[in-house]
């Protein structure tokens, strides 16, 4: 490690010559069982294999970085898995999994049948509650010290959230909740600012306030003075009035006690010994307590504080500076950024709404170009989807980019705000289909299934970049309702979109090459699989029809079934699970219109689809051109022997 690369903090690394504290720890009691004087150093070494491990696999490094004296003091503290530790959203995890016997596999994070990227529940007895999405953790764990209590049971619950869980609507929904559940019941708010993008709106600037602020701690010191200079019950009654007074104008830890939950905080969240003797007393309390955590997201590695976003979760990089490799075609992010932002400087009433994900999405694009235009809500998809109804229904284009994983909590809004009004949102589907290294939290495997069968809307998928932009400009001439394009994560083939994009009409598919032996219909970004497989088949003498469908909703109905008519077999090609997915939409078509002809699918299985690199998963689970022909074979030889 280049200690000029390093935080002060963290400048007097461990020398290679000493042994290894982690390799001595095979499970949390190693941990309590350390001197107190290896502890610091048993964080610096944390750090430091944090940082040269995930430059090999990537992963999400800030926040790890961010919670490491954290979750040394939980386990000092605590006794896992007796005691629960439910971390929302559980990315900052890492550390836990190092110092519950899984720091020996700590190389394999997020690599196929490695550690998982979050906390997972098959994976060891120490994760009693998974999550990839945020604003789970204070409901789950409050469901746990009910259960807790029903059983009679002595074991403590911690919930560990972020800041920006704090704007998500299930926490508020926990917080209502949490004083008329239980009295023993400790949440731990990890304040840095940051979720994955800086953190917005009311509660993130209270936060902040709370950070700066010292007029509150100044007067209520100056109070307590003043009841012991004068006495009297009156007095102290005026005193803790003025006290309260103080509270509501200038700080925000009146937010929680108004919920029933005492507050203790802030602190400086890497202060070892501190949080151990606060743990210490907060769990013999018996009533819910709020312990106020700041950290630094990043902390100990220059680059990861020079730039938190990129940081929170990228590919490998290089160690001694941060860099990563650039280079490639553009991602369908951005060229979803790009092309959003160039149509709306064209049409002043185009408006950009993400939640907290502007650089996963990038419309950062937008927000530097169009700033006026451009709303970040925070991790609140419901209010999102809301919001954009209501931006649709004074006659603006919202173009609402949420991640397919993310849209799922959304779903009410979609059916009962946008589609039942028929208001024209225009929602942006990134990470449609497998997202690879993330892992079932995160695959965008389900939209296809839960927006198909709402009346008045449209889905579509392009098959390249090109007919991306197409698509994005049919979006902003659509008026008739929702409109939905699911695109997926990384880059495509390199297709530049034109100058002018062109409009597409309405549920009208390509005929990219005819035949009369088989028909081919690839979705999307698989649209390469059935092109491979008709080459396959064609060496093989037979006749392949190559179908880009472009609607998933509704289909091109007349194109589908004059192939079915004339084709021996059908194959569909989805990067989403088959149960209710595209494939599954044309064996009803055929259904309905009384045709008989088969139709294989390639698709994802009815599972939840494990992580690991796409190539390895595909390969796994017969995603290629390759299974669809040994599918298609035998309906072909079927065919010709009753001929």
């Amino acid at each position: 490690m280049n200690p000029s690369k390093m935080t002060s903090n963290s400048s007097n690394s461990r020398p290679e010559s000493e042994p290894s504290l982690l390799s001595g720890l095979n499970g949390p009691e190693d941990v309590r069982g350390l001197d107190n004087d290896l502890l610091i150093p048993l964080a610096e070494e944390i750090r430091e294999t944090l940082i040269r491990t995930l430059s090999r696999t990537g992963g999400h490094l800030g926040p790890n970085l961010g919670v490491v004296e954290l979750t040394i003091a939980l386990h000092r503290v605590f006794n896992t898995p007796t005691d629960k530790f439910v971390m929302d959203v559980s990315h900052q995890g890492y550390v836990h999994k190092m110092l519950t016997g899984r720091g020996d596999r700590i190389e394999s994070i997020r690599q196929y049948e490695g550690l998982n990227g979050f906390l997972l529940r098959t994976e060891s007895e120490h994760d009693c509650y998974g999550a990839g999405h945020a604003g789970t953790a204070l409901s789950a764990a409050l469901g746990m010290a009910a259960a807790r209590d029903l059983k009679g049971g002595a074991e403590h619950v911690v919930a560990i959230a972020g800041d920006a869980a704090f704007t998500c609507g299930p926490t508020l929904e926990a917080l209502n909740n949490i004083a008329a559940t239980t009295k023993r019941f400790i949440v731990v708010l990890n304040d840095n600012e940051w979720s994955i993008d800086k953190n917005v709106g009311a509660i993130a600037k209270y936060f902040n306030a709370l950070q700066t602020n010292k007029a509150y701690s100044d007067v209520r010191q100056k109070a307590a003075d003043f009841v012991e200079r004068i006495g009297g019950q009156g007095v102290r009654r005026l005193a803790h009035k003025i006290e309260r007074g103080a509270k509501n104008l200038l700080f925000p830890n009146v937010l929680f006690e108004k919920f029933g939950g005492r507050y203790f905080g802030p602190l400086d969240g890497h202060n070892l010994p501190l949080l151990i003797r606060t743990f210490d007393y907060l769990k013999d309390q018996d009533e819910p307590v709020i312990l106020h955590i700041i950290t630094e997201k990043g902390r100990g590695y220059q680059p990861a504080l020079e730039k938190p976003g990129k940081f929170h979760g990228l590919g490998p990089y290089n160690v001694e500076d941060g860099s990563t490799s650039g280079g490639g075609n553009p991602t369908y992010s951005e060229v979803f950024g790009r092309t959003v932002t160039n149509l709306a400087k064209k049409d002043e009433k185009i408006v950009a709404v993400t939640a907290a994900m502007p650089g996963g999405t990038k419309l950062e694009i937008f927000k530097e170009a169009i700033p006026e235009r451009y709303f970040d809500v925070g991790i609140a998809e419901e209010h999102a989807a809301l919001f954009a109804c209501g931006l649709a229904s004074q006659g603006l284009k919202p173009f609402l980019a949420i991640y397919s994983t993310f849209m799922q909590r959304a779903y009410d809004m979609i059916i009962h705000d946008m589609a039942l009004q028929e208001l024209p949102v225009r929602l942006c589907m990134d990470r449609g289909g497998l997202s690879g290294d993330d892992g079932p939290t995160h695959h965008g495997l389900f939209d296809i299934g839960y927006l198909r069968h709402i009346p008045n809307i449209v889905h579509m998928q392009p098959i390249d970049e090109d007919e991306f932009a197409d698509m994005l400009w049919t979006m902003a001439h659509y008026e008739d309702g929702p409109i939905a394009v699911r695109y997926p994560r990384g880059a495509g083939i390199g297709a530049r979109p034109k100058e002018q994009p062109r409009l597409l009409e309405i549920g009208k598919g390509e005929l990219v090459h005819d035949g009369c032996d088989v028909a081919l219909i690839g979705l999307g970004f698989v649209h390469n699989l059935a092109v491979e497989a008709r080459e396959n088949l064609e060496a093989q003498g037979h006749s392949v029809a190559l179908v880009n469908p472009r609607f998933i909703k509704p289909l091109d109905k007349e194109l589908i079934l004059d192939v079915a008519k004339r084709c021996k077999v059908i194959c569909t090609f989805e990067d989403h699970v088959l149960k209710n997915g595209f494939g599954a939409s044309i064996i009803e078509l055929l259904h309905d219109a009384g045709i008989d002809t088969p139709v294989e699918r390639v698709g994802w299985p009815d599972e939840f689809v494990e992580h690991g690199k796409v190539d390895i998963l595909r390969k796994k689970h017969g995603i290629s051109s390759e299974a669809a022909v040994e599918k298609i074979t035998p309906h072909l030889v079927q065919r010709a022997a009753t001929a």
